[in-house]
């Protein structure tokens, strides 16, 4: 459900020129309840949430939404993309190699270390994606928990 400063989805497409249809907005619905999904989970979301919907139709949605800028699409080397609606910001994921878990991280505050690059090449740098890897605290846990 939107915060009181966050317009609901209807008026996020409104705002952005997109029509308004009942699969975008249970797309972003979808979205914004399990950040960091699939296209199979927002699929699975979606379909919990007003019936049938095709694949294609999400992908549609989810790849239309990510060009408007509504969502950001993030593609982990040898992950399927993933979904979510924080946007408008420069911040990061962690990503645990043992289950997949993903979370956000913030960008350094007051500097951006991340988009100062070693050589520009000339290039206006406006966007940094980092993905850093690793264990989630559950996993390295587990690992060294003794068997039983």
């Amino acid at each position: 459900m939107p915060s009181s400063d966050t317009p609901a989805p209807a008026d996020l497409l409104r705002q952005h020129g997109v029509q308004v249809t009942a699969q975008r907005i249970a797309v972003i619905r979808a979205v914004s309840a399990c950040p960091h999904g699939t296209v199979d989970d927002v699929a699975e979301a979606v379909h919990n949430d007003i019936g049938a919907i095709s694949r294609q139709a999400v992908y549609d949605s989810v790849g239309m939404l990510a060009e408007k800028g509504l969502i950001r699409r993030i593609q982990p080397a040898g992950s399927p993309a993933r979904y979510e609606d924080r946007v408008g910001d420069n911040h990061h994921h962690l990503i645990c190699r043992s289950c997949n878990r993903m979370v956000d991280v913030d960008c350094a505050v007051g500097y951006t270390p991340c988009l100062t690059a070693a050589d520009d090449s000339g290039y206006e740098i406006y966007e940094a994606e980092v993905i850093y890897w690793g264990r989630c605290p559950e996993c390295f846990a587990a690992d060294r928990e003794p068997a039983v």
